[in-house]
């Protein structure tokens, strides 16, 4: 093999990525807000395998950025627990957390311009990135490589002042690559980008997942974006509000017995709503109390509510996009 097939090899093999599972259980954020207690997260349990791509969808000060923030270590939980890969991140010494950060995650941070040294180049940046990995032993891609992966090559020996804000993002993705990381937490990468600039950050993200294995958790209140990844929960009033797979939309019952109701039901069972619960072949009817035109002194537009089906069958392994829920039933 010639000196130049040995380079070209170096860059095109991928490093082999340990991808991390991330589990939340019962995970609760307080913050004080002009003299009061905020809850931004209340109760979230969470499972995202290896190598899977999940889209934490929901509208602003839902809490989705304040989890990915969680689980990147950027503070503790103010109770329940956060495991990525065999790490309670809770449990972790402030070493040993650093370690974590520079090793094993990467956040990329809302604003692409958060994520850079604003006076290095492209290349410097992914360079300096993976300089701190390095010195706790980790072992990373060539930098042309990390380049190639998110598309940033043609632009690598630039400043960020004279990149375009879809260029500016591609290249913060660069930098949260440039370490190999197990766990890839994105926020928000495709804010502020015209519809062509994010369809290739989504590709990018896609194609990072593809080729490296890596475990990528996507923060977005974009219902389109959300449309694009195979996995999608939705985060609501700091809780999950529901979950989408294959094109199919489900509710999802919290550890304390919540069941979230998609929002078109919402609208249709008003607050107050008595459900019947009866179990049938092969799982479970919904039928709201109907008395007259009248859902519990709640109008129903002159119809009466039909009874809803919930299937006991599992759910396909992959997550259907962009289906935001609401409201919610005790179940």
């Amino acid at each position: 093999m010639t000196r130049a097939e040995v380079t070209r090899a170096q860059v095109t093999r991928p490093q082999v990525t340990r991808a991390h599972a991330i589990t939340t259980v019962g995970l609760v954020h307080i913050y004080r807000s002009e003299g009061h207690d905020v809850a931004a997260l209340s109760g979230v349990d969470l499972s995202v395998r290896a190598g899977e791509v999940v889209g934490l969808l929901g509208p602003s000060g839902s809490g989705k950025s304040t989890l990915l923030a969680l689980l990147g270590g950027l503070f503790r939980p103010s109770a329940g627990k956060i495991f990525v890969g065999d790490r309670e991140l809770s449990a972790l010494t402030a070493a040993e957390l650093d370690d974590f950060q520079a090793r094993d995650t990467s956040l990329m941070l809302q604003g692409a311009r958060r994520n850079f040294v604003p006076y290095l180049t492209v290349r410097e940046n992914v360079e300096f990135a993976q300089a701190q990995a390095r010195r706790l032993g980790a072992q990373v891609d060539p930098v042309e490589r990390t380049l190639g992966l998110v598309g940033a090559s043609d632009f690598a020996d630039a400043r960020l002042g004279r990149l375009s804000q879809g260029q500016a993002q591609m290249a913060a993705l660069a930098v949260a690559m440039a370490p190999s990381p197990g766990v890839l937490l994105a926020d928000e990468p495709t804010s502020a980008l015209d519809r062509r600039a994010r369809e290739v950050i989504i590709e990018a993200l896609l194609r990072i997942n593809a080729e490296q294995g890596t475990t990528v958790v996507v923060v977005t209140h974009d219902p389109e974006v959300a449309a694009r990844l195979p996995r999608t929960v939705t985060i609501r009033d700091g809780r999950i509000g529901g979950e989408g797979r294959s094109g199919q939309e489900y509710a999802v019952v919290t550890a304390d017995g919540f069941v979230p109701l998609p929002v078109h039901l919402r609208e249709e069972l008003p607050p107050g709503t008595l459900l019947r619960i009866e179990r049938v072949e092969d799982g479970y009817l919904l039928a709201p109390e109907v008395l007259g035109h009248e859902v519990l002194g709640h109008e129903v537009s002159g119809r009466e509510v039909s009874g809803r089906e919930v299937s006991g069958r599992e759910a396909p392994g992959h997550e259907a996009p962009g289906h935001e829920s609401d409201g919610a039933t005790g179940a």
